[in-house]
């Protein structure tokens, strides 16, 4: 008798789970149809997107490693090309070209680009920080102190490993100036930080010891 409830009991189960197929059976052919172009999306997406890397870093090593003085326009041009890519890896390191090598002129063009890799690019959070101050650094020949100061503000009111990098940087921006109390101030700042980077707090006792000793 158990036996025979037990069999009845799991054919209504299994005339219950056939029943529930037949009466859906377009929503699950569509999920298995949605769930199946969701998997070779994302390999084929995973697939474009490496070979898109790979090259864009061929470009990259060939415009770097084939680079002549004489055909600036065509290196320009090639450099740019990868920067408005938005590329985390060599956004970056085509504009660092383009400045090491002196092949853009205009200090607005180079600073154009800054600001398009800055706000643009996905960067990690220190990796930004090296961009403001790589910028700041460009600019600390030609701008005015106040300009300066606005570039670097994002860092030196963070905890960034780069905020003692840029209160060395401004020390000696104002050293050069003869401006030797705000020199010396960036260069305390730096001193009082626990966090200074010891090479940079090593340079800035360096400089005080030089010019501000009695």
């Amino acid at each position: 008798m158990d036996e025979e409830i037990a069999i009845i009991s799991k054919d209504a189960k299994n005339e219950k789970i056939k029943n529930f197929i037949l009466k859906n059976k377009n929503k699950i052919y569509s999920f298995i149809f949605i769930f199946i172009t969701f998997i070779f999306s994302t390999f084929f997406y995973q697939d474009y997107k490496k070979k898109n890397y790979l090259k864009l870093a061929n470009k990259y090593v060939v415009a770097s490693t084939t680079y002549e003085s004489e055909n600036k326009d065509y290196y320009i041009k090639e450099f740019n090309e990868i920067i408005n890519t938005n590329n985390a890896t060599y956004a970056p390191l085509s504009l660092f070209f383009l400045i090491d090598n002196n092949i853009i002129e205009s200090n607005q063009e180079v600073n154009l680009l800054f600001d398009q890799i800055i706000k643009n690019v996905s960067l990690d959070k220190e990796m930004k920080n090296l961009l403001i101050y790589k910028k700041a650094l460009f600019n600390s020949e030609f701008k005015l102190e106040n300009e300066l100061i606005e570039i670097l503000k994002p860092i030196i009111n963070s905890d960034s490993i780069w905020k003692s990098h840029s209160l060395l940087l401004l020390g000696d921006y104002f050293l050069s100036k003869d401006e030797k109390q705000k020199a010396k101030d960036f260069y305390i700042q730096i001193l009082s930080d626990e966090k200074t980077n010891q090479n940079i707090a090593f340079q800035a006792q360096s400089r005080l010891r030089s010019n501000f000793s009695e």
